[in-house]
C-alpha cells in the first residue's frame, strides 16, 4: 500500500506549476511501529467495533440507514476502517447509493485479502489529515515536528479527530472546532477507561505547541487551483483524489500563469496583510470554459477551503443583472422608466417591505433601465421583481445555472439568495459568450508515467441557452456601469476603478453588510472577484468596500496585456441607436448629451428629439457632417 512517484501538475504552456508526491507528503509506518495511543484513539472514535467486525458495522449502519430515510438523502454515515480505506483507494466521496455498493464490493475483498493489522495499518498510513499530510506520520511531522510515537495524549486527539473534517477541524483553519473535537476524544478515552483521571486532567490542561518552521516563507502557486486540477482529474478517471496525488499521472490543466500571478499578487497589494479579510477570484474563457486563474482564498497555506466553489454568500447587487435579463425578455427596453424614489410596498400578504438605495441617494424621479443598471438604483429593482413576478425571476435566473433554492421574497430583486462565486462568474459569462451553456474546467489532458494519454478534452460548443439578442442588449448596459455620460444622482458604479481600464467591460458590482463583489466581463475572459469575512461579521472600513474592483481591474487588465481591442458582436434582430439622454427619443447633433443604445428591431424609438441648440452651417469647415460622423461613432 505504499506510494509511487510524483504526480506533475501543468500550466496552460505545459510549464511545471505543481508536483504532488506521495513520498513528500506521506510516510509509511509498519503497524508495530504505530503509536498504542494512535491506535487506541483511531479505533475508538473512528470505529470502535473494528476488531469484532468483518468490514461491517451492522448496528451503526441500521440507525443511519434509519436517518437517511428518513431525511429521503445519504447525510448519515456510519463507515468503518475498512470502509474507509476501501473509498480511500478504489472510489471518490461522492455520496450516492452506487458509491456506497462499490465501498461494500472493496470492503468485503479487503477483508478477505488482508487480516485487521493490515487494514489499520492501511488505514492509518493513508488517511487525509489537511494541509497536505497523507498518513499519521505526515500529520505529526506537519503539526508538531515530531514522529507518532512521540505524541502526547492531547496531541495524539488533535491529530485524529481531524479526518472527519480536515479542514473545518484543523487547528490551523479552526482551533475552535478542533480544540472542542479534541477534548471530546479526550473524554471518550478517559470514560472508556482507556486513559486515567490523572492522565486526562494532565490532557485537558496541555497547552499544544504547533511546528512553526513548516516552510511558511513559501506559499505554493495556484494551491486551490491545483486542488480542484486534482479533484477534476480524479472524477475523470473515476479514481480516488489520493490516488492521483500518490503520484504516477501528468496533468495538463487550463491554467494562464500570466493570469494568475497578477491574481496572487493583486491579492497581496491591495489587502492589508494585517487584516482577516478573505477574498476569492475566479477568472475563465468565456467560449472555451477554461479556467484561467483561482484563488481560493488570500492564502492556501493558512486555509485550503475554496471560497470560489464552497463559499455561499449573498450576492447584492451582482444578481440584478439575471431580473433584469428577465425585464428585457417580457417586454423592457433600455429606456422603460420607473420611479427612483422612498417607496414602501405593500405586498399581497399584507407585508410591507421599504428597500432603500445607497446613502438614501434618489433621482426623485422616472429614471431608464440603462440609468437603473449604471447607478444601482434599488428601488428600481424591486419594482422590476414585483412587476416580473418573483417566481418568473426565480425561474429565469435557473436557467443561469443557479442550483440552489432561491427565496421568493421581493428582496431577491436585491441579491438575497446565497450563491457561489463560481455560479455567478459562470452566468455572467453565458451573457458574454451570446447566451450559450458555459461548463468550466481545469484540465486539458491527463496522461500516465509513460505518456500514454488517459484522457483528453475535445473541444465543443455549448448549446444555446438564453436569448442571444437578450445577452447582447444586457451585456451593453452592463458597460454602462463605466460610462460617465449615465452619472445622474452619483456616479455610476464602476467610476472608481474606470481611470484603470484602457478597454471595454460590461460588469455588475454588489454589496452586502458582509460582501462585496466584483463580476465582469470582456468578448474573451470573464472574472469575478469578492471580499468578506469567513464569519460574516460587518464590513466597516470603507476602503475594504473597494478591494473587490480593484482587484478585478488588475486582473483583467493583465489577462488581456498586448492584445486589440474587441467588440461584442451584434447579433442579427438587434439595432444600435444614438438616444438623446434627456428625453429618451433618437439623437441628433444638436440635442444635447447622447449615447449608442441597442434593441431588439422594431422596439427601438421613432421620434427625434427638439434641438435644443441652433445648427451649424452646413458650409462651416462641414461641421454638420462631422457632428453626425461622431454621434454615430463614438
Amino acid at each position: 500500500m505504499g506510494a509511487e512517484q510524483d504526480t506533475k501538475i501543468y500550466s496552460r504552456d505545459d510549464a511545471v506549476i505543481g508536483i504532488e508526491s506521495g513520498i513528500r507528503n506521506q510516510y509509511w509506518v509498519e503497524k508495530e511501529d504505530l503509536s498504542e495511543k494512535v491506535i487506541a484513539a483511531t479505533i475508538l472514535i473512528e470505529d470502535h467495533h473494528f476488531y469484532e467486525h468483518h468490514g461491517f458495522d451492522f448496528i451503526r449502519i441500521g440507525g443511519a440507514i434509519i436517518k437517511n430515510i428518513r431525511s429521503g438523502s445519504l447525510r448519515e454515515g456510519a463507515s468503518t476502517i475498512t470502509q474507509q480505506l476501501a473509498r480511500n483507494l478504489y472510489l471518490t466521496h461522492e455520496k450516492t447509493w452506487i458509491r456506497k455498493l462499490k465501498e461494500a464490493f472493496y470492503t468485503v475483498r479487503l477483508e478477505m485479502h488482508y487480516t485487521k493489522d493490515e487494514i489499520l495499518e492501511g488505514y492509518l498510513n493513508t488517511i487525509y489529515y489537511g494541509h497536505g499530510a497523507y498518513g499519521i506520520e505526515a500529520a505529526s511531522e506537519y503539526f508538531f515536528g515530531k514522529p507518532q510515537t512521540d505524541l502526547s495524549y492531547a496531541e495524539t486527539a488533535m491529530l485524529v479527530g481531524i479526518p472527519k473534517g480536515p479542514t473545518y477541524y484543523s487547528p490551523f483553519n479552526n482551533e475552535a472546532n478542533a480544540e472542542a473535537r479534541k477534548e471530546l476524544i479526550l473524554k471518550r478515552l478517559w470514560q472508556e477507561k482507556i486513559i486515567d483521571d490523572a492522565t486526562y486532567h494532565t490532557a485537558i490542561r496541555e497547552k499544544l505547541e504547533y511546528r512553526t518552521d513548516k516552510d511558511e516563507g513559501r506559499e505554493e502557486f495556484a494551491g486551490h487551483f491545483q486542488d480542484m486540477a486534482v479533484k477534476e482529474a480524479a472524477a475523470i478517471l473515476g479514481v480516488t483524489e489520493q490516488l492521483i496525488r500518490a503520484g504516477g499521472y501528468e496533468l495538463y490543466t487550463t491554467i494562464d500563469e500570466t493570469v494568475q500571478e497578477q491574481v496572487e499578487t493583486a491579492m497581496k497589494e491591495i489587502i492589508p496583510e494585517t487584516t482577516e479579510l478573505e477574498a476569492g477570484v475566479f477568472s475563465v474563457d468565456i467560449h472555451s470554459g477554461e479556467v484561467l486563474a483561482l484563488a481560493g482564498g488570500r492564502s492556501y497555506q493558512a486555509s485550503e477551503f475554496n471560497r470560489v466553489r464552497n463559499a455561499f454568500r449573498m450576492p447584492g447587487s451582482s444578481f440584478k443583472p439575471f431580473l433584469y435579463y428577465a425585464a428585457l425578455e417580457n417586454g423592457f427596453t433600455p429606456l422603460t422608466k420607473l420611479m427612483s424614489e422612498p417607496t414602501t410596498f405593500r405586498l399581497e400578504n399584507g407585508n410591507v417591505y421599504e428597500p432603500g438605495n445607497f446613502n438614501h441617494y434618489y433621482a426623485y424621479g422616472p429614471i431608464t433601465l440603462a440609468e437603473a443598471i449604471a447607478l444601482s438604483d434599488n428601488v428600481y429593482a424591486v419594482r422590476t421583481g414585483l412587476q416580473l413576478g418573483i417566481e418568473r425571476f426565480i425561474d429565469t435566473a435557473q436557467i443561469f445555472g443557479f442550483e440552489k433554492e432561491l427565496p421568493a421574497v421581493p428582496s431577491l430583486a436585491l441579491g438575497t439568495a446565497s450563491v457561489t462565486l463560481e455560479e455567478l462568474v459562470t452566468a455572467y459569462g453565458m451573457l458574454g459568450n451570446g447566451g450559450k451553456e458555459l461548463e468550466t474546467y481545469t484540465i486539458r489532458k491527463i496522461t500516465d508515467k509513460n505518456g500514454q494519454v488517459l484522457y483528453e478534452r475535445k473541444s465543443s460548443n455549448g448549446r444555446q441557452v438564453l436569448n442571444e439578442q437578450t445577452s447582447f442588449i444586457l451585456t451593453q448596459l452592463l458597460t454602462g456601469i463605466f460610462e460617465p455620460k449615465l452619472n445622474g444622482y452619483m456616479p455610476v458604479t464602476g467610476s472608481p476603478i474606470s481611470h484603470h481600464l484602457t478597454r471595454l467591460y460590461a460588469g455588475k458590482s454588489g454589496t452586502t453588510e458582509a460582501d462585496n463583489w466584483m463580476i465582469g466581463y470582456s468578448p474573451s475572459v470573464v472574472t469575478g472577484v469578492w471580499t468578506g469575512y469567513d464569519d460574516h461579521r460587518v464590513i466597516t472600513a470603507v476602503q475594504e468596500t473597494t478591494y473587490a474592483k480593484e482587484i478585478w481591474a488588475r486582473v483583467m487588465e493583465k489577462a488581456h496585456e498586448g492584445e486589440q481591442q474587441e467588440n461584442f458582436p451584434i447579433p442579427d434582430g438587434v439595432v444600435g441607436v444614438p438616444i438623446d439622454l434627456e428625453t429618451g427619443l433618437r439623437a441628433t447633433p444638436y440635442c444635447g448629451e447622447s449615447l449608442m443604445m441597442y434593441f431588439k428591431k422594431g422596439t427601438e424609438p421613432v421620434d427625434y428629439c427638439e434641438p435644443t441648440i441652433a445648427p451649424e452651417q452646413e458650409d462651416n469647415d462641414d461641421g454638420f457632417f462631422k457632428k453626425w460622423f461622431q454621434l454615430l461613432f463614438e
